[in-house]
């Protein structure tokens, strides 16, 4: 696992340099890059939500696009068309901006239903589908989308669909004095993203992928997983629980953010860290809870400290 932690450290570093005082979303990030996962970052404006796609698009030397989502969005728009060619006297396939290897789905909660229905086979299968031909989207291939939390106004909510084939929602929050100093002393003269260079070629990324699934997830921990998920499904305020997509994302991020802290092992703590991040936007609370205002990751901790942590023993094969 020395390869792929070396790799993510250095991710890291390259992102920290302009997401400050964010190490543990940073990280975060980076273990949904390593799982090949999709990020919602839901956050209040200003606090670094783009700057933290396109650091990470710029250190892993990936092709970048920017999607702008408003009401008049059309699926088109996102996906491409097929335009008939006076040259050809056929209809050529004009990719639209999805057709890139990290994809920033900017205010994606402003776009209509229809015109956010056309990410779901792209994150999904990871192909483009127009006209009757499908397209291969390269890889890596990551979206990154924002949305602001507390303006509703003009918004359309992420149907349950869209919010399942997100692997984590992150929350970068404001910076304590002393960072937000450091970001005014960074950004006196230029913006340091200007400068930020590529520290992992895409293709190293991709081949290292592959090692993530190497960690080794003992069963107890694979059962407390399912544990941990199953009981969001009968929690009383939970009118709809968590997806057995959740418990395979928990499964493959635990597996990721022990690669990056040099184990080849998952331990208990690496489930509960992730829990929040992979679980909470994937449930639905019933409207009586919402009136008392007991939200999602509420009913994470609760189910946390609900469900038993399995104990330790020695790994099966080894000495």
């Amino acid at each position: 696992m020395g390869e792929l932690q070396q790799l993510s450290d250095r991710i890291i570093e390259n992102v920290e340099r302009v997401i400050i005082g964010k190490h543990r979303q940073v990280r975060l990030a980076v273990v949904a890059v390593l799982c090949q996962g999709h990020v919602l970052i839901e956050d209040v404006p200003g606090v670094g939500k783009t700057v933290l796609a396109k650091a990470l698009a710029r250190s892993i030397g990936a092709s970048f696009s920017r999607i702008q989502f408003t009401p008049d969005l059309l699926p088109t728009d996102i996906t491409g068309v097929s335009i008939f060619s006076q040259e050809t006297r056929a209809f050529e396939f004009r990719p639209g901006p999805i057709m890139a290897q990290i994809v920033l789905a900017d205010e994606i909660n402003r776009a209509t239903p229809k015109t956010q229905a056309a990410l779901l086979e792209c994150m999904e299968e990871r192909q483009v589908t127009v006209d009757e031909r499908t397209h291969r989207l390269p890889e890596p291939f990551i979206v990154l989308a924002t949305q602001n939390p507390i303006e509703y106004e003009g918004t359309f909510p992420l149907p349950e669909a869209q919010l399942d084939r997100f692997l984590l929602r992150l929350s970068l929050g404001h910076l304590s004095a002393k960072d937000e100093v450091a970001i005014l002393d960074a950004q006196q003269y230029v913006h340091p993203l200007d400068s930020l260079g590529q520290v992992v070629d895409a293709a190293e990324l991709v081949s290292v992928q592959q090692l993530v699934k190497d960690v080794y997830v003992d069963p107890l921990i694979k059962e407390y997983i399912v544990a941990l998920v199953q009981s969001t499904r009968v929690y009383p305020d939970v009118f709809l629980g968590a997806s057995p997509r959740g418990s395979l994302g928990l499964y493959r991020t635990s597996q990721a953010l022990a690669a990056t802290e040099g184990r080849d092992f998952v331990t208990p703590d690496d489930v509960k860290a992730l829990a929040e991040g992979v679980l909470a936007h994937r449930i639905i609370i019933s409207p009586s809870a919402r009136i008392r205002n007991i939200d999602t990751r509420y009913v994470v901790q609760q189910v946390l400290e609900s469900v038993p942590v399995p104990g330790t023993r020695v790994r099966q094969g080894r000495a």
